[in-house]
C-alpha cells in the first residue's frame, strides 16, 4: 500500500496531471487520423521529452500510446480505413456493421472492448509486479544479453513469410548500432574517415527516418485524400453493457494481448490474429465473423489495447523493449540516466508504479472523452492527407535539428526515411530494424560485461534462468525451422 499512495503522489504533480491529459487525448487525436499513428507522433515528440522530467515525458508518450488505438477503431468502424495498422481487424467486423446502420453500437463496442483490455492489463501489471520485483534481482548480464536475443530471435520468426528479409534488418540495425566511437576501446568503427560519423548514429534520427519521414513521403506520394465518415447520432454507452454478454471472449482477448505483449518482439499483430481465431472458434455463430460479429469487433479491440500495459513489462523489468515504441521510450530513459531493469524494480518501486497507474487512469479518461466527443473527432478524419505529410515532413525534420543542431543528422535523417518508404512500398517490416539497433546495443553491453566470468561456453548458462531462457531460443529456432521445411514439402507435393 505504500508503493501504491507513494505513486499516487507523483501522479499528484499538475505538470504529469497536464501531461497524461495532453498524451490521452492527443493519442485518440492522433490515432483518428488515418496515415499518422501512434509511433510517428511519438518519434516527433521524442526530441521534444528529453527537456522534461522523466516521469513527465513518460507520461506523454504513454498517453499516446495508449490511447491511439483507441482513436484508431473510428475510422476502422466508420469509414472501413484503420486509423492505425493494429486496428486493421476492426475492420472485418465493424465496418459491415455501420453498413447495416449500427455504427453507434460498432463504436460502443470498440470503446468498451478497447477499455477492458486496457485496465485488464494494467490489472495485471499491478498484481505481477510483487513477483516482479522479486524476479528481475535474479536477471545479470548473461541473463539480460540472451533475453534481448530472445527478442530478436521472435522478431525475425513472427514475420511469417518474410524472415529472411526479417533477419537482414535486424542485422542492418545492429550494424548501424556499431558506427562510431566504441567507448571503451576508443577506436572508430564503419566511420570511413567522416568525422560526423565518429559520434555515431543517433537512434532517434533513425526512428524519425524510418516512421516520421517514410509516412511522410507515402502521404506526399499518394494521391490526395480526405475521406467523410456521417455523424453518429444518440449515446455510445449501450456498449458497456452489451460487452458483457460476451464475457469469456472479451476476457481471452485480454489475455492474448498480456501475454503476447509480455514477449519481446510480438506485440499486438499476434495477439489480434490469435484472439480473433480463439473467438471464432469458440462462438456459436463463427460464420458471421467477417460480417459484422460484435465478439469479431470485441476480440480485436480488447487484445490490442491490451499489449501496451503488458509491454512495459519486459522494458521496465529488464531493460528489454518488446517493440519499436516501447524502444523509443527507452531512449527517454536513457537521456535522464534513468536506467530500465531490475535495479528500477529495487530502488524505484514508486516510479514503477506511477507509471502503472498513468495506464490506468488514462484508459478511464479516454473513455469518459470518447463518450462524449466522437462526432467533434469525426472533423480530424477529414484532414487531406497531403497537407498532413508536409507538417510530418516539416515537424520530424526540426525534431532531428534540434537533437544536435545538426545538419548531418537531418541527411542520416532523409536516408533513412527513403529506406523507411522503399520498405512500406515493398511492403517489407521496419521495426526489426529498430529493434536491432536497441537491443543490439544492449546485448553488445552485457556480452561484454559477461564475458569477464566465462570461460568455456557452457559457463554461459550455468544458471538457471540463462538455461531456460537459452533452450527457449533454441526450441523458437528449431520449431521454426521444422514449420519451414514441412510448408516446402507441402508446396511441392501441392506443385507436383
Amino acid at each position: 500500500m505504500d508503493v501504491l499512495f507513494d505513486g499516487l503522489l507523483i501522479l499528484a504533480r499538475w505538470d504529469v496531471v497536464a501531461a497524461l491529459l495532453i498524451g490521452s487525448v492527443g493519442g485518440v487525436i492522433i490515432g483518428a487520423i488515418p496515415g499518422v499513428g501512434a509511433a510517428v507522433a511519438i518519434a516527433i515528440l521524442l526530441p521534444a521529452t528529453f527537456s522534461f522530467d522523466p516521469i513527465v515525458g513518460l507520461t506523454v508518450l504513454l498517453g499516446i500510446y495508449g490511447s491511439s488505438m483507441y482513436g484508431g477503431s473510428i475510422p476502422a468502424v466508420l469509414i472501413n480505413t484503420p486509423g492505425t495498422a493494429v486496428n486493421a481487424l476492426t475492420t472485418y467486423d465493424g465496418y459491415p456493421m455501420t453498413k447495416r446502420g449500427e455504427g453507434r453500437r460498432a463504436l460502443s463496442l470498440a470503446y468498451s472492448a478497447s477499455f477492458f483490455g486496457g485496465i485488464f492489463s494494467v490489472l495485471c501489471l499491478i498484481v505481477l509486479s510483487p513477483l516482479l520485483a522479486a524476479i528481475a534481482p535474479h536477471f545479470g548480464s548473461r541473463e539480460i544479453f540472451l533475453a534481448a536475443l530472445l527478442g530478436l530471435v521472435l522478431a525475425v520468426v513472427v514475420h511469417r513469410g518474410q524472415t529472411v528479409i526479417a533477419a537482414f534488418l535486424v542485422f542492418f540495425g545492429i550494424f548501424i548500432n556499431t558506427i562510431g566511437l566504441h567507448t571503451a576501446t576508443l577506436t572508430r568503427r564503419f566511420t570511413f574517415d567522416m568525422n560526423f560519423l565518429a559520434s555515431g548514429i543517433d537512434l532517434i534520427v533513425v526512428v524519425l527516418g524510418l516512421f516520421a519521414l517514410s509516412q511522410a513521403f507515402v502521404l506526399l506520394v499518394d494521391r490526395d485524400n480526405s475521406p467523410k465518415a456521417a455523424p453518429v447520432s444518440g449515446g455510445l454507452f449501450q456498449g458497456l453493457g452489451e460487452l458483457f454478454k460476451f464475457p469469456g471472449t472479451a476476457s481471452a482477448s485480454s489475455g492474448f494481448g498480456v501475454v503476447m505483449g509480455m514477449i519481446p518482439g510480438v506485440g499486438e499483430f499476434m495477439a489480434q490474429f490469435l484472439s480473433y481465431t480463439f473467438a471464432q472458434r469458440r462462438s456459436k455463430t463463427p460464420e458471421k465473423f467477417g460480417d459484422g460479429a460484435p465478439e469479431g469487433l470485441i476480440a480485436s479491440e480488447a487484445a490490442n489495447n491490451a499489449v501496451p500495459g503488458a509491454a512495459m513489462i519486459p522494458l521496465l523489468a529488464l531493460g528489454v523493449p518488446g517493440e519499436a515504441l516501447t524502444a523509443m521510450m527507452l531512449s527517454v530513459f536513457y537521456v535522464h540516466n534513468v536506467v530500465p531493469g531490475p535495479q528500477l524494480f529495487q530502488n524505484q518501486m514508486d516510479f514503477v508504479m506511477a507509471l502503472y497507474l498513468a495506464l490506468l487512469i488514462l484508459n478511464v479518461m479516454v473513455l469518459v472523452f470518447l463518450l462524449f466527443s466522437t462526432n467533434t473527432l469525426l472533423q480530424v478524419i477529414r484532414i487531406p492527407t497531403r497537407f498532413l505529410g508536409v507538417m510530418i515532413l516539416t515537424l520530424a525534420f526540426v525534431g532531428v535539428y534540434s537533437l544536435r543542431n545538426s545538419v548531418w543528422d537531418c541527411v542520416i535523417a532523409a536516408v533513412f526515411g527513403f529506406i523507411g518508404f522503399v520498405l512500406k512500398r515493398l511492403q517489407l517490416p521496419i521495426v526489426p530494424i529498430i529493434l536491432g539497433m536497441v537491443l543490439g546495443r544492449i546485448m553488445e553491453v552485457k556480452l561484454r560485461a559477461s564475458m569477464a566470468r566465462v570461460k568455456t561456453p557452457f559457463d554461459f548458462i550455468d544458471r538457471p534462468i540463462a538455461f531456460i531462457l537459452f533452450c527457449a531460443i533454441v526450441i523458437i529456432i528449431v520449431m521454426h525451422v521444422r514449420t519451414q521445411l514441412k510448408n516446402r514439402k507441402t508446396e511441392r507435393t501441392e506443385n507436383a
